[in-house]
């Protein structure tokens, strides 16, 4: 046994004395090629960091270039990355129908208890199909979240598939947006189950968000919600046009607001869905608000 162990070591020796020529001190552990399939002992740590800073640097130059070329006033800030632990949603007060907490009905909100500076942009029905403003959020990185009724949606289901490639959340709206509360509880239940599945069929998910239209609603169509898999109903705190803003409470921004607007053109509005968005962006950037994508805080 010592004769092979004193073998080893000479043989661990002549290796290590064969690595080992030339100056020592001329030897850069970062400039030794390692074995195959072996990174750099000091080098990747190093490069892996400077290679994140440059990707950062980019993704920055491209989002100037980007707003420059939209016709932005600034460059839109960057949200924060989401809490790790999802704030606790319930109900508005006043906003809450017979049976809330008791039955654990999908809360109606209007705004995510937040301290972040974040706003979330929300786009309901699907009327206009503007491959501009798929372009606009694209090349600016802006999240957002769509409600969708199948009415509006079925002349150009492509339209919305792209939506979704691009990381959007499609969520349900009813199929053909009627005014809830003048239906019955079944006539409501088929309206928010058939969207589910037409979403689910086109699409591959079933949604867990769904925003009654017209924000209105009652007990039967919060029963409704939850019988069709729906967790969440939110609603919205302010509404932007092509051309002016309108506020439910007070004409100011707040932490977690959501923000509601329509898949509008010229024939409804004096502009463009792009239009639009810049209005919405100029605002919640000089107030210091990032745009956040609402089903991370979800």
């Amino acid at each position: 046994m010592r004769v092979r162990c004193g073998a080893a070591l000479l043989a661990a020796a002549a290796i290590a004395s064969g690595c080992a020529q030339g100056d020592a001190s001329e030897v850069d552990s970062a400039e030794v090629t390692p074995a195959a399939g072996q990174p750099p002992l000091k080098a990747a740590p190093a490069r892996a960091l400077e290679a994140y800073a440059a990707r950062l640097r980019a993704a920055a130059v491209a989002r100037a270039a980007a707003a420059r070329r939209w016709g932005l006033a600034k460059v839109p800030l960057t949200a924060p990355p989401p809490p790790a632990k999802k704030p606790v949603i319930t109900a508005r007060k006043g906003f809450e129908v017979d049976g809330q907490r008791e039955l654990d009905l999908p809360p109606v909100f209007t705004t995510v208890p937040t301290e972040q500076k974040v706003v979330f942009l929300t786009i309901d029905d699907g009327a206009e199909k503007d491959p501009a403003f798929l372009r606009m959020t694209r090349e600016l990185k802006i999240p957002y979240t769509a409600f969708l009724s199948d009415f509006l949606i079925r002349d150009d289901y492509g339209y919305f598939g792209k939506m979704r490639h691009d990381g959007v959340t499609l969520n349900n709206h009813t199929l053909n947006h009627p005014y809830l509360r003048g239906l019955s509880y079944k006539e409501q239940k088929r309206e928010i189950c058939g969207m589910q599945d037409v979403i689910e069929e086109r699409y591959g998910v079933r949604p867990r968000l769904f925003r009654p239209p017209y924000g209105s609603y009652n007990q039967d169509t919060l029963l409704a919600a939850k019988a069709c898999g729906i967790r969440y109903a939110p609603i919205w705190d302010e509404e932007v046009f092509v051309d002016h803003w309108e506020y439910r409470d007070d004409r100011f921004l707040h932490p977690g607001d959501i923000v509601l607007t329509h898949f509008r053109g010229r024939g409804q509005w004096k502009g463009t869905m792009p239009d639009m968005l810049r209005r919405f962006l100029d605002k919640v950037t000089v107030q210091g608000y990032a745009v956040a994508r609402l089903e991370d805080y979800l």
